[in-house]
């Protein structure tokens, strides 16, 4: 490089300069135009360790895919399978990777179940993404529910999860148990529907021992809207070391009883809405088959 660094004098000199302007936010056409250094290699040498001005940075719309094959590099993946997984050439990956420590060579058996793994992976997305839509479009089947629609919703989901009078057990009160939170919605949107006044409900949680009580109460508290110091005394079940729970996590947080005060009246109109429906829908079942409608 003596020749040409001849042609510029004192390299040091001239380097602080350049350093100078660019640290002033100058590009490198400008500081070359400056200090008339028209070879590159001396201008890189000139500016060796100094970033780029921001405004000098172009957008460029592969700093994702860069970023990503970066990450999938030091997860010890081959060209090929980066390929594969980010659909870019891979003249470009080892453009980006290059500087990374190349992965351990892999034996056959274990590179066919990597990508054993990625297919099932991928299968897994495809069939989520399948099960989503076809959640969506059912959703949007249900429009906006009519008071009707609501009124018979309400009746046939009591009849499953309420409570119901026995002949060996007379009981006719109105009591609901359920974990699922949009149950519990519905639910309450029916008794509003019935016009029954909140302030005949009673609330309570049961839930095993070994979860967190107080947030389950609070938690169905807000979902009903009221004070959880309104809470009737959690019914606490003992654990069985013997069986194995797979309700548990944060996101179990027991079953929400809620109680009607006076409500022997109203049950037995639920148990004869309930017959209503099903003697309905047996009729009209039978007429159907017959052709008849």
């Amino acid at each position: 490089m003596t020749h040409a660094l001849g042609k510029y004098g004192d390299f040091e000199k001239l380097r602080g300069q350049a350093v100078a302007l660019r640290r002033e936010g100058l590009s490198r056409r400008q500081i070359r135009d400056r200090l008339y250094v028209d070879n590159n290699d001396i201008l890189n040498r000139l500016l060796e360790g100094e970033p780029p001005p921001d405004w000098t940075k172009r957008p460029n719309a592969k700093d994702d895919l860069r970023d990503k094959a970066r990450e999938l590099r030091l997860q010890g993946l081959t060209y090929d399978q980066i390929q594969v997984e980010l659909g870019c050439s891979k003249s470009s990956i080892s453009l980006w990777v290059r500087d990374l420590p190349k992965p351990e060579r892999r034996d056959s058996a274990e590179q066919a179940r990597l990508a054993g793994r990625k297919r099932w992976e991928h299968e897994l997305a495809v069939r989520d993404e399948a099960r989503q839509q076809t959640k969506a479009a059912a959703a949007e089947q249900i429009g906006k529910m009519s008071d009707r629609d609501l009124f018979m919703a309400g009746v046939a989901l009591y009849w499953a999860e309420g409570g119901k009078d026995k002949p060996y057990a007379r009981r006719e009160s109105v009591q609901f148990v359920n974990s699922d939170p949009g149950v519990i919605r519905v639910y309450m949107a029916w008794l509003d529907l019935l016009g029954v006044d909140r302030e005949r409900l009673r609330y309570r949680v049961m839930i095993h021992m070994t979860a967190d009580v107080e947030g389950a109460n609070r938690y169905w508290a807000d979902l009903v809207g009221v004070n959880v110091s309104l809470f009737q005394r959690t019914t606490i079940k003992k654990h069985n070391p013997k069986t194995v729970r797979k309700n548990v996590g944060e996101n179990y947080r027991g079953c929400l009883v809620i109680g009607v005060l006076q409500g022997a009246e109203l049950y037995r109109r639920i148990e004869g809405w309930w017959s209503g429906i099903v003697e309905s829908a047996g009729r009209d079942h039978a007429l159907f088959a017959s052709g008849k409608v």
